[in-house]
């Protein structure tokens, strides 16, 4: 029988229950039972955390030199890097995911910290060239406020850098909401958030629901800034949240990304390309690129490679370290693959491998990798963000069909194309509307390289110097250098 640990919200550098007392189960992917609990926090847990928010970016936090703030970052980024197998190990128990992957990836995401606290003190601002005698104008980048951070489960810690590191960095103070299906592993960074030093009120870590929590904090008065990551649905929600108080939002959402390799790719790159693309991390990554498009004359001979090696893919118990897939997060996910195969074999789709849960336990949510062969990218499995191992397989003939192919697509995150042609690789990246294009690779991501996208996947950056602008707003000052006063605004003539 699994042991229940009891876990506490983060709420002004204080250890506290929510005030109902109400608890959520949280469950373990591997063996589907409650390894834990934490908090079920209502509008008055939310409001004592936005308060809390508030009171430090007025008393101290916006007022602290850009250096000492980066002092701070740089303190939790040591944190994580002294801290990272243990983070590692309750991620894979909170969401399944596979520990070889939440250990290394802990350790990494410390380098976004070290990056926004070198840019603390890098953002400046401007002399404008005003058309006004003896006026100077210039601008300033100033902190916004209290930001709501709300990170879903399945990538918290990079999720949560992405958003909190530009934060605290420009000044603001910020209120987490951990997602409700694998709230453990913010609760545990938020330790490190306190060794770390950092005033309280600075970072607040709260559990709850979509309802109250979720609205509570989206709609709350002092909230000045809502980064989201999650689905488009909860999304257009969070922007109806936003008119009760006008604050500023960034969307992070799905994806449904087209990859396409043409006859001249480079067949080992590309395969091992693709299989991290959306296999790895059991394919529950935005970024998933769960639509290929393979060039007809290469068809066969390529697809029959990735079957064999999609089917070589060992499922296993995520803290194995021989384990290569582990189990989904829920039960609920993966029932969605099931019902989307289901529909797509219905419509003519072929399953090439995988299509069934495992056998490997009766309890775990595990699904193998899976290969869906598809005549049009309109049938469920293809259409359908499935935020899970399985992959649509479609041919093209031409480049153009294959540029029209990827862009009849209602989002845009993420893409990829594998050419040895460097001019095919630079017109066709060009020609994708998504917000990354990876070229002869796959699934990468840096503390310098911008990550967002377009259409249904969102507006707004995360990572490198273009996200700083998500966190500051432009103050524009006006200064008079002459001695003579103003003309009297009632003289006329």
């Amino acid at each position: 029988m699994t042991k229940i640990q009891n876990f506490k919200m983060f709420i002004n550098g204080q250890w506290v229950d929510s005030e109902s007392g109400k608890k959520i189960e949280t469950l373990n992917p591997e063996n589907n039972e409650v390894w834990a609990t934490v908090p079920e926090a209502n509008t008055k847990d939310v409001d004592k955390a936005v308060k809390a928010a508030q009171n430090a970016f007025e008393s101290s936090w916006a007022n602290l030199h850009p250096r000492e703030r980066a002092k701070y970052l740089r303190s939790l980024a040591n944190q994580l890097r002294e801290n990272a197998e243990h983070l590692g190990a309750i991620e894979t128990k909170d969401t399944g995911k596979i520990f070889r992957e939440t250990k290394t990836q802990a350790n990494y995401i410390a380098e976004y910290y070290d990056y926004f606290a070198g840019l603390a003190d890098k953002v400046e601002g401007t002399v404008v060239p005003i058309d006004k005698p003896d006026m100077q104008v210039t601008t300033t980048r100033i902190p916004i406020g209290v930001v709501a951070a709300i990170i879903p489960w399945n990538s918290q810690m990079l999720l949560t850098a992405v958003k909190l590191a530009p934060a605290l960095a420009m000044g603001n103070t910020v209120v987490i909401k951990a997602s409700e299906l694998a709230p453990v592993t913010l609760l545990e960074f938020a330790k490190l958030v306190e060794k770390s030093g950092i005033p309280k009120g600075v970072v607040n870590v709260i559990t709850g629901l979509g309802e109250p929590c979720g609205k509570a904090l989206t709609t709350h008065e002092l909230v000045e800034k809502i980064a989201f990551t999650g689905g488009p649905e909860t999304a257009k929600h969070i922007v109806k949240n936003s008119a009760e108080n006008l604050s500023q939002v960034s969307l992070e959402l799905g994806g449904k990304s087209p990859v396409v390799v043409f006859n001249d790719a480079e067949q080992e790159n590309a395969l091992n390309g693709i299989t991290a693309g959306i296999f790895g991390a059991s394919g529950q990554s935005c970024i998933a690129g769960s639509r290929l498009y393979i060039q007809k004359d290469i068809y066969d001979e390529f697809l029959n490679k990735l079957i064999s090696k999609a089917e070589k893919i060992k499922l296993g118990a995520p803290m194995d370290k021989d384990t290569q897939m582990g189990p989904l997060n829920s039960f609920k996910q993966l029932e969605i693959i099931e019902k989307n195969i289901k529909a797509t074999v219905e419509k003519g789709g072929k399953i090439k491998c995988g299509g069934k849960r495992s056998n490997i336990s009766n309890k775990g949510y595990y699904f193998p990798a899976t290969i869906i062969e598809c005549k049009n990218h309109n049938l469920p499995a293809a259409e359908n963000e499935l935020f899970g191992p399985v992959l649509s397989v479609m041919k093209f003939d031409t480049e153009e069909e294959a540029i029209k192919l990827m862009n009849d697509n209602k989002y845009g995150l993420s893409s990829g194309v594998y050419t040895s042609n460097l001019g095919r690789g630079m017109r066709v990246s060009k020609a994708v509307r998504a917000g990354i294009t990876f070229v002869n690779t796959y699934r990468l991501i840096s503390p310098m390289a911008p990550f967002g996208g377009i259409k249904d996947s969102g507006y707004g950056k995360e990572a490198g110097i273009e996200s700083i602008k998500e966190y500051t707003r432009i103050k524009t000052t006006w200064y008079n250098s002459s001695d003579k006063p103003m003309t009297d605004p009632f003289t006329m003539g």
